[in-house]
């Protein structure tokens, strides 16, 4: 009897992980930053963002995701800080008013954390990304959580006198919450 009802409840929790993701629900995720600025750590996060992700936990190798952030969309907490870095020195919005990350493969690494590996272009250049992400289905979406690190100069981000990494870090971690709702 005891095996039964255990096979039971492993049966009852197939469906969760059955079900196929798809879309894109920006009210359940978000895109936030950290850098150093003159060794104190500046939190931020950007507001308005969009993309597409297509994953089934069955099958997650062929899972695609693509992520398009709104760059003007900075919000730093300071809003002579937000308007310097939309400037041409930063991230120059009125050319490049997009960050782009699209996958390129999803390898799972056990225990539902898979690592993606991709593409981001910011400023008109491109860069490849992998970042190890944790799924878990949240409310009826499938979401992914994790981060990475951007080094700025990679990309042209922060010219002139604020090329300077002693003043501003290279490195700013990008870290995320990104939905889709389930099919």
């Amino acid at each position: 009897m005891k095996m039964i009802v255990t096979l039971a409840l492993g049966l009852a929790a197939l469906p969760a992980l059955a079900a196929e993701y798809a879309g894109f629900s920006p009210a359940k995720s978000q895109v936030e930053f950290v850098s150093t600025q003159m060794n104190v750590p500046v939190k931020g996060r950007f507001g308005r963002f969009d993309g597409q992700i297509g994953f089934d936990p069955a099958k997650p190798t062929d899972g695609k995701a693509r992520l398009e952030v709104e760059l003007a969309s900075i919000e730093t907490g300071l809003e002579e800080a937000d308007a310097e870095v939309a400037g041409a020195d930063w991230f120059d919005v009125a050319n490049h008013p997009k960050a782009v990350f699209e996958s390129n493969s999803v390898t799972p690494l056990g225990n539902q954390a898979y690592r993606i590996d991709g593409t981001l272009t910011v400023r008109g250049t491109s860069q490849p990304v992998s970042t190890e992400a944790r799924f878990s289905e949240q409310d009826g979406a499938g979401v992914f959580t994790g981060s990475f690190v951007m080094k700025r100069k990679d990309f042209g981000v922060g010219q002139g006198i604020w090329g300077d990494t002693s003043v501003v870090a290279n490195e700013v971690e990008i870290r995320y919450q990104l939905a889709a709702p389930a099919r």
